[in-house]
């Protein structure tokens, strides 16, 4: 509400400046001039009001912008009857706050989009019916409807048998997802199809959605370093400006000179360019996929020299896959892994959780097992259409047939193995590892072109499974055996190299992500410690993103300072020809617009950054581009 009403003042303002403007000129063409200088101040007084009450506030709160220099600038050239001049000003102040407005609220826009979604409340089913109730309310193992063009209030499992969600405004990616019965719904996903029944699993204040709305309202009331520099760079100019107007003064006897100084110094290129670049490139991540959780933390960014990788759900996708199947009987390899999968259905371990999902992922479709008996963590038995099967562990399989089968010849490190007995006999066994994300290799030299200079490994795991997966990546240095207290470490020994970045995923690694320069959590849906703990949240599990986010803040940095460099030399080298009597007062009030018009234009450059993803389809990126 009072955004809004801010904004009404400054529409207001400018009709004033505007109307007074055109008045005098209309006076004084009809030869009144006396007449016309009245309209001209008539629309000065009113915006030069408001911007000394703006400036009163500003000192109240402890904060000296460059307001100062246009309120300076109206007042002089009232006073020594430049009213046309202080009319210009006057005007392009005004325009030049509501087109700060525009620009701010057009760079934030992504994220805005991210708020407006949250939605207010959800149809749950009761007794047969349908209740709408607030969003505090929804209790996990309630079972929602989900209308087409809905947005999922919380997290939770799908119900129905398909459905197809929209997950753009969460991860960038452009094209519908399509979801089967049991699988995991994040909130503010849009239902892009027909409706559906989700499972609740969370509470709406635990949800991923929530927590993406907390970082987003967090990232916008964040200041950069670079900013806050660029307001003490501030009080430099404001200085320089007065006293290039009293010396153009003092050493002329013309006041007019010093007028024409005041109205000619811009502050935009400092006080606009930097926060509006900013804000634009955390908008431009977010879109990408990137909650970067303000304008530091993606300033750091821009200056990140090593980059240290957790392994397990970071390096690689974190759950193991099949990578070898073995049959020695009558079974074939892909009825080893219909009987393995069928029968791990009844298990939570997540093994069997991954061999059920390898075998779904080929369309096999799984009989449900009977007569079942787990041994926790050691493997399960039970009867599959007639059929007496056991998986597990060797030795699991061993204890109940006398053999697991033929030994492995070669086993890498690392590597799981999942044995299956039919019928009393061993049948088959299955290969699983945790394997490196695609295209790992491509994103790592991709890094290093963007100007990291180290890369690390630091995980838990054993030394030889580390070597493993690492070994054609080129890695600096691979450190195991970490515990989350030699992870901190790792991170503050690397800092003699320059700004640190952490990526991980899990609980052990909130430590290392606070204590790096830049901590970046993978997933929205990863440890919320971690979450916490990080600058940087990947809303999509893909590592590629972390190349968006580097690159997006990189451009981001250069496109902001680009606007101060050219902005400040402009209105330097236009001030010092005011000085010389080179311009008069209006000529300068109109050339400061230029200049700030300009600034604000090359800002808002960043939201048309479009990093180049590995592996991304060329479709998605396609999309990404503004219009």
């Amino acid at each position: 509400m009072t955004d809004f009403l801010q904004d009404r003042l400054k529409v207001a303002l400018l009709v004033i400046s505007l109307t007074g403007l055109i008045a005098g000129l209309v006076l004084s063409l009809a030869g009144f001039p006396q007449a016309a200088d009245l309209a001209w101040s008539a629309g000065v007084i009113p915006v030069l009001a408001g911007l000394l009450a703006e400036i009163v506030r500003s000192l109240k709160g402890g904060e000296v912008g460059l307001d100062i220099v246009a309120a300076l600038s109206m007042t002089a050239a009232l006073t020594f009857g430049e009213t046309l001049a202080a009319a210009v000003v006057a005007l392009m102040y005004s325009g030049g706050t509501l087109l700060e407005s525009f620009a701010e609220g057009r760079a934030r826009h992504e994220m805005r989009s991210l708020l407006s979604r949250v939605p207010r409340t959800a149809s749950r089913h009761l007794d047969g019916t349908l209740e709408e109730v607030p969003l505090e309310e929804i209790e996990p193992g309630d079972l929602l409807l989900i209308r087409q063009g809905d947005v999922a209030p919380v997290d939770g499992t799908l119900e129905s048998g398909q459905a197809m969600l929209d997950q753009s405004a969460l991860t960038g990616e452009s094209l519908p997802v399509r979801l089967d019965h049991g699988a995991e719904v994040m909130s503010g996903s849009t239902n892009a199809g027909e409706a559906f029944d989700l499972r609740a699993t969370r509470h709406a204040k635990d949800s991923t959605y929530a927590g993406i709305v907390r970082l987003v309202e967090a990232a916008q009331k964040s200041k950069a370093p670079m900013g806050r520099l660029a307001d003490r760079y501030s009080m430099v100019f404001l200085a320089v400006t007065v006293v290039i107007a009293f010396a153009a003064w003092w050493f002329t006897g013309d006041p007019i000179r010093a007028v024409a100084v005041l109205v000619i110094a811009t502050p935009c290129p400092l006080i606009l360019a930097v926060p509006v670049a900013l804000v634009a490139g955390l908008s431009r991540a977010a879109h990408f996929g990137v909650l970067i959780k303000g304008a530091k933390p993606l300033e750091a960014l821009a200056q990140i020299k090593t980059l240290i990788l957790d392994k397990t759900g970071t390096l690689t996708d974190g759950r193991p896959v099949v990578v070898a199947i073995e049959s020695y009987g009558e079974l074939s390899e892909a009825q080893v892994l219909h009987f393995a999968a069928a029968l791990d259905q009844a298990s939570k371990h997540p093994i069997a959780q991954a061999l059920v999902a390898a075998a779904k992922a080929r369309g096999e479709a799984l009989p449900f097992p009977q007569h079942l008996d787990e041994t926790a963590g050691e493997g399960i038995s039970g009867v599959i259409n007639g059929r007496k099967i056991a998986v597990g562990g060797s030795g699991y399989i061993a204890s109940l047939v006398g053999t697991a089968g033929p030994e492995l010849s070669t086993r890498e490190a690392g590597e799981v193995v999942v044995a299956l007995a039919v019928d009393g006999k061993p049948a088959g066994r299955l290969v699983m590892a945790d394997t490196l994300r695609t295209g790992t290799a491509d994103l790592l030299a991709g890094l290093r072109r963007r100007g990291i200079e180290r890369i690390l490994l630091a995980t838990g795991d054993r030394q030889a499974v580390a070597e493993a997966v690492t070994e054609k990546l080129g890695l600096d240095a691979v450190r195991a055996d970490l515990t989350p207290d030699q992870k901190v470490l790792l991170v503050l020994s690397e800092r003699k190299n320059g700004p640190v970045m952490m990526v991980g995923d899990g609980v052990n690694d909130a430590p290392a992500l606070a204590a790096a320069d830049v901590g970046i959590a993978m997933g929205a849906r990863g440890a919320a410690a971690s979450a916490e703990a990080a600058d940087v949240v990947l809303l999509v599990d893909h590592l590629d993103r972390l190349l968006s986010g580097l690159e997006i803040a990189q451009r981001s940095k250069r496109i902001a300072l680009e606007s101060v460099a050219v902005g400040i030399s402009l209105s330097v080298a236009g001030m010092i020809a005011a000085a010389l009597g080179y311009l008069t007062p209006v000529q300068g009030a109109v050339l400061q617009e230029v200049i700030d018009v300009a600034a604000i234009l090359n800002a808002l450059r960043a939201l048309r950054i479009t990093p180049t993803v590995p592996g991304l389809p060329a479709v998605t990126q396609a999309a990404a581009r503004p219009a």
